[in-house]
């Protein structure tokens, strides 16, 4: 398992899938080990996958500052990855909370990226957010299916701030709840570090105007992928977000939820190595 050293000192993991040009790919969660993104359903067939452990996650170290979880002081720790891989500038993937990194990134180091696959990624670092309308919505689409009934009020509480999290609502997250999604939401508890998910998007993580001025000096390619079915971002929203980079493309995917690799993974690799190769 490679490793690299941040610039506070922290190692760092990173695991690498499939063979091919790379494709450094940064997890969402908040702050969930990269295990859970799996081969991006095939991709890897494509890409070489760079999939960074973010700190305190996965086999990456603890750092001795547990306000480092912040989001954008992590942005130097991708810099460090970049610069560790020997790479004049690369391509990005960044999915779900991953997308804020990603996206901070792009807006401090816009000459060292290639191009940017943003998958159904939280907007938050450019002054937008999904809200409890947006994914009621989503999760109106799906009144047709057999947990519908349970996991909507499930879902209402959590949003309004009277329930807990509830497993009864993770199907709204997916476009197809089978075996595979079970499994893969089974995994979130054990692969996630709640206290640095916690820390994440704490107060100054994000200056959304300084950050949509610095994204004007951005000229790579930017591929903002949202799900039919996700509510957290809407396809609206995500439209939304793609507005704020220079040379966008924006991209539904038919009946995907939040993880669009695992509900279509065909749709969702001939989506992103199109974007890749062009």
């Amino acid at each position: 398992m490679p490793t690299f050293t941040a610039p506070d000192g922290t190692e760092l993991a990173y695991h690498v899938r499939g063979e091919g040009e790379p494709l450094v790919v940064l997890p969402g969660g908040a702050m969930r080990a990269s295990v859970y993104l799996g081969d991006l359903g095939g991709l890897t067939a494509h890409r070489r996958l760079v999939l960074l452990d973010l700190r305190g996650t996965g086999d990456s170290a603890i750092p001795a500052d547990p306000a480092t979880y912040r989001c954008d002081h992590m942005v130097d720790d991708v810099e460090a990855l970049r610069a560790h891989m020997g790479l004049e500038h690369m391509d990005l993937l960044a999915h779900s909370a991953g997308g804020c990194l990603g996206t901070l990134y792009a807006a401090r180091y816009p000459r060292r990226v290639r191009r940017l696959a943003l998958i159904t990624a939280n907007p938050s670092a450019l002054g937008l957010r999904a809200t409890a309308e947006d994914r009621l919505a989503a999760a109106r689409l799906r009144a047709h299916e057999p947990w519908f009934a349970q996991g909507f009020p499930a879902l209402e509480a959590w949003l309004a701030g009277e329930g807990d999290f509830d497993p009864a609502f993770a199907p709204f997250f997916y476009g197809r709840w089978d075996a595979a999604a079970e499994a893969h939401d089974a995994a979130a508890e054990e692969q996630t570090n709640e206290e640095a998910a916690g820390v994440y998007f704490a107060d100054g993580a994000f200056d959304p105007d300084a950050t949509r001025a610095a994204l004007k000096a951005l000229t790579a390619p930017v591929l903002v992928h949202a799900g039919e079915l996700d509510g957290g971002p809407s396809p609206d929203l995500a439209r939304r977000a793609a507005d704020a980079f220079p040379a966008a493309e924006f991209t539904v995917q038919p009946g995907a939820g939040h993880f669009p690799w695992l509900d279509d993974p065909e749709w969702f690799v001939g989506r992103v190595v199109a974007f890749l190769d062009r």
